[in-house]
């Protein structure tokens, strides 16, 4: 069983709605000093795989297929 973690956000550039919300709401509740806030997807997935390789192969497949979209995303993946 492997366990992975997989970061999934945007590339530089890429507008961040929800991000760009967030900030000006924190703003308006009076937190001072925010420069960017930036939104993150994070999935936790386990892998019934005893090879960490073939995991990683997997993961990475995963990724490219359905979690991140290439044109606008960056991707990492990490055995924990």
């Amino acid at each position: 069983m492997v366990d992975a973690e997989v970061r999934v956000e945007l590339k530089k550039g890429v507008a961040d709605p929800e991000g760009k919300n967030v900030e000006k709401t924190l703003s308006l509740l009076g937190f001072e000093g925010i420069g960017a806030v930036s939104t993150i997807k994070i999935y936790h997935v386990q892998l019934d795989e005893p090879n960490e390789r073939r995991a990683l192969e997997t993961l990475e497949d995963m990724c490219e297929k359905l979690l991140a979209n290439p044109v606008i995303h960056n991707y990492s993946v990490k055995i924990l």
